[in-house]
């Protein structure tokens, strides 16, 4: 059976976030759906992992309900799932930013779709920002792409205040995975007085799904937050590993270092390795290993 993956957010206010949290995991549980979606008063974001049949049963529940009766999504596709179990969480944010000023359903910047995005980032006169982490900017980015060298989006309030400035920088574009990121920085920086500001519409997924190979400005692979690890133009499968100790992506060139040892650590964490930490790891797979025999 081909394992359908669903990702989506939405910024809307909501409310009674627990009885959410409640009716909302009985339905995805009666579904056999696997995955996370996280819960907060600025809205919903998750990914969802179940057969074509249960995924667009959840889709359409979701859908009944006015404040999202207008939710997209981006799907992509696996021969396994690339969850282990099912996990709705409320949370503060459903993107951690640490601003709660910040409301992007209130206000955001210019939506452009992966059809427009080439000649938006391709204008000398726009500043093109990937808000995503480090690591996953490592692995893959747009051309003329800045990068923060954030290691988490909290981080990047920090990184505008001391490389950007409105009156300077009176264009800018900004991408992460699938949107979320940088629409909530988008509506950051207007509150800055930043006047033009763009976004890309559904990410680097929507840009890889939509966009030919031989039309696309993206180089390399993009990082994704399951078990596939990466995927590359038209989603296909990428290339990296994970390192289980650590969380860094591995290429196959990371595995041939001194310091790689399948399970126990990676040239991103040696240095970081204890005994008891080793030993841990070690446990941890053992355990791993036992669940997915069962």
């Amino acid at each position: 059976m081909t394992i359908v993956i669903a990702t989506f957010y939405k910024f809307v206010s909501l409310e009674n976030l627990a009885e959410r949290r409640q009716s909302l995991g009985e339905f995805c549980q009666k579904h056999d759906l696997k995955g996370t979606i996280l819960l907060a008063t600025e809205g919903i974001n998750g990914t969802i992992a179940g057969s074509r049949e249960n995924i667009d049963c959840v889709l359409a529940y979701l859908r009944s309900e006015p404040n999202f009766a207008d939710l997209e999504h981006k799907e992509s596709y696996s021969e396994v799932f690339p969850f282990e179990r099912l996990k709705i969480k409320i949370k503060s944010e459903i993107v951690t930013f640490g601003i709660s000023e910040v409301a992007p359903s209130q206000k955001v910047g210019t939506y452009v779709t992966p059809q427009e995005w080439n000649t938006i980032i391709s204008d000398t006169e726009v500043v093109v920002i990937d808000t995503r982490n480090d690591y996953e900017v490592e692995i893959g980015s747009f051309k003329r792409a800045n990068n923060p060298q954030t290691q988490s989006f909290r981080e990047f309030p920090e990184y505008v205040a001391k490389n950007l400035d409105p009156q300077k920088h009176q264009k800018v574009a900004m991408f992460c995975t699938g949107g979320i990121r940088c629409e909530k920085a988008s509506s950051y920086l207007l509150s800055q007085g930043f006047q033009e500001v763009f976004h890309l519409k559904g990410g680097i997924l929507k840009y890889l799904e939509e966009i030919p190979a031989e039309e696309s400005l993206w180089e390399g692979e993009c990082f994704v937050f399951d078990e596939r690890v990466t995927v590359k133009q038209g989603l296909e499968a990428g290339s990296y590993d994970l390192c289980y100790a650590c969380g860094h992506p591995i290429s196959e060139l990371d595995k041939t270092s001194p310091y790689y040892e399948p399970i126990v650590s990676c040239p991103h964490c040696y240095d970081k390795l204890t005994p008891e930490k080793k030993a841990r790891q070690l446990e941890k797979q053992r355990q791993r290993q036992q669940s997915l025999n069962k």
